[in-house]
């Protein structure tokens, strides 16, 4: 996990502090990257780009975020893993793209210069990123196809913010803290905010598998570059045993590619199918063993025993009957 952030100014008065409010915006989110913390402004003071890092890929200064292609032209801002990035290397070396580090993220900017926001197609990772492209003029935005890494903006002044989190966004000096009344009315209908919407007023989060891109006059564009649904046909019938054969070579190849990373590896495992399968062929997987972490919470076993009684009382209650866990104003 990551923090990024950053500012676009395409239409606001010129201002000395973009740089100190961007970096308020990333500081919010210190949280999320501990190991590092980097800024770069463009030479015209339009655009800041800020980063947290947590270090997972090439724990060496070589990995510094923003991080900018050969000649500085292209920037790019990046939380997540891109799991294929060491099999797009030799096609971009080939093409006379220079690498300076072992990065995930260089990865991205070599490619984005190859196919522009085609390059997200080429992406299997989660991720949320932006890239300044300073040849075109434009800021790139982008979320991996599931939502995974979050990414929040809004547009304030004549410039478009975005952060990570919205606390990012709200230390940003011009950022009001208004309810939003149709994300509130989302979050009491349905337990949760779907994207776009947020509880903010103004304040947007970037649908998965979404890429936005503002230009230089302030036009946003929005659009899908990913779906779910596969554009050949499922097959309607399969052997027993061949779906789940199936099953667990796709589940095997989806732990595979998330074990790459240059510090240890653990997880968390509360016991449940989804977790254990994990773990299962992760320890499979590895050469060494698996650190494993579960999550207990002081008093728990008293409330689950209070609700074990309760259950078991309510169960054998006579029909009709009041129950004597209910307050006496509720009977």
């Amino acid at each position: 996990m990551c923090g990024i952030a950053g500012l676009f100014n395409f239409g606001g008065a010129a201002r000395r502090d973009e740089r100190a409010a961007v970096q308020a915006m990333r500081d919010a989110m210190s949280h999320r990257g501990p190991d590092d913390a980097g800024l770069w402004q463009s030479p015209d003071q339009r655009v800041v780009l800020a980063h947290r890092r947590l270090s997972i890929v090439d724990l060496s200064p070589a990995g510094h975020q923003p991080m900018a292609n050969e000649d500085d032209t292209v920037w790019i801002t990046f939380n997540g893993e891109i799991y294929n990035h060491a099999d797009l290397r030799p096609g971009l070396e080939a093409k006379g793209h220079r690498f300076r580090s072992r990065t995930d993220t260089e990865a991205i900017i070599h490619q984005y210069e190859v196919d522009g926001p085609d390059c997200l197609q080429r992406l299997d990772g989660m991720f949320a990123l932006s890239i300044w492209d300073g040849p075109r003029d434009r800021l790139l935005l982008a979320r991996d196809r599931l939502g995974k890494k979050p990414l929040y903006y809004t547009v304030v002044g004549g410039r478009l913010l975005f952060a990570s989190e919205i606390k990012g966004l709200l230390a940003h000096p011009d950022v009001a803290r208004d309810i939003d009344p149709e994300g509130l009315n989302l979050f009491l209908t349905f337990g949760n905010v779907p994207a776009p919407y947020t509880l903010f007023a103004g304040i947007k989060k970037l649908p998965a598998a979404h890429l936005m891109i503002c230009d230089r006059f302030g036009n946003l564009r929005i659009e899908r570059y990913w779906s779910a649904v596969p554009e050949t046909r499922w097959p309607t019938a399969m052997d027993e045993g061949e779906a789940i054969a199936r099953v667990r070579e796709l589940l095997s190849a989806a732990v595979k590619k998330r074990l790459m990373a240059d510090v240890p590896v653990g997880a968390f495992l509360s016991g449940g199918v989804d977790s254990s399968a994990n773990v299962a062929l992760m320890s499979r997987l590895m050469d060494r063993p698996l650190q494993t972490y579960s999550i207990g919470f002081e008093g728990q076993a008293l409330i689950m025993r209070w609700v074990k009684l309760r259950c078991d009382h309510a169960a054998i209650l006579p029909e009709g009957s009041d129950n004597p866990w209910t307050p006496a104003e509720n009977q």
